[in-house]
């Protein structure tokens, strides 16, 4: 006599196999040994395909908001969204370098072509898409000229790049390595404050 609930049971087997193999893929790899501040500007801006997770508040003005972003760079191409805008839902961009694709909640599509600038214009607050896939790792945008600072642990903990002045107030473990958890971006028209929660690198 056989049992007819075999196949369920082979089936939900499978499908546990599954979800494993699935966070297995999604905890990614650990980042090499980084010892000294040269080698780990050069090891992480090498680092073509990460995404992060985290919480951010923007202000410009009396205006601003808080929400959840969401960032995966793979190359050059990075996509991200930003919810919490009010008016306009989640925002979702993609591109690579300062022309980026921005779509609104209410599905509305504009091509940008000077993100930070053109974010601004259009909804009031902006921010530094350009070089966050740098300054979330907590180097410098490699492209532009830079003025950095050091805590007493070799840490970077403040850099002016362009018209923004970003400061990285803490750090935390992750993927095997010190990397940014607080961070706050400011020039002359936003304030961006960043909590990175998850990290998640990969080869």
């Amino acid at each position: 006599m056989h049992s007819p609930r075999r196949p369920e049971r082979h089936a939900a087997a499978l499908l546990a196999a599954l979800l494993v193999a699935g966070c297995a893929v999604q905890r990614g790899i650990d980042l090499p040994p980084m010892p000294d501040w040269e080698s780990r500007r050069d090891v992480l801006a090498a680092i073509e395909r990460f995404e992060f997770k985290g919480r951010v508040g923007v202000r410009a003005g009396d205006d601003g908001f808080n929400g959840n972003l969401r960032w995966r760079q793979d190359g050059e191409a990075f996509s991200a969204s930003v919810s919490g805008p009010l008016g306009i839902g989640t925002v979702r961009l993609e591109g690579a370098g300062r022309q980026v694709r921005v779509t609104d909640g209410d599905g509305e599509v504009h091509e940008l072509e000077d993100a930070d600038r053109d974010l601004y214009e259009l909804y009031g607050w902006t921010l530094p898409v350009t070089s966050l896939r740098y300054w979330a790792l907590g180097i410098p945008d490699p492209t532009l000229p830079a003025s950095t600072e050091f805590g007493a642990d070799g840490q970077l903990v403040r850099l002016v790049q362009r018209d923004w002045t970003l400061d990285i107030t803490e750090y935390r473990e992750d993927a095997g390595q010190l990397l940014p958890r607080r961070l706050t971006a400011v020039n002359h028209e936003t304030r961006v404050r960043l909590v990175i929660d998850d990290w998640t690198f990969h080869d």
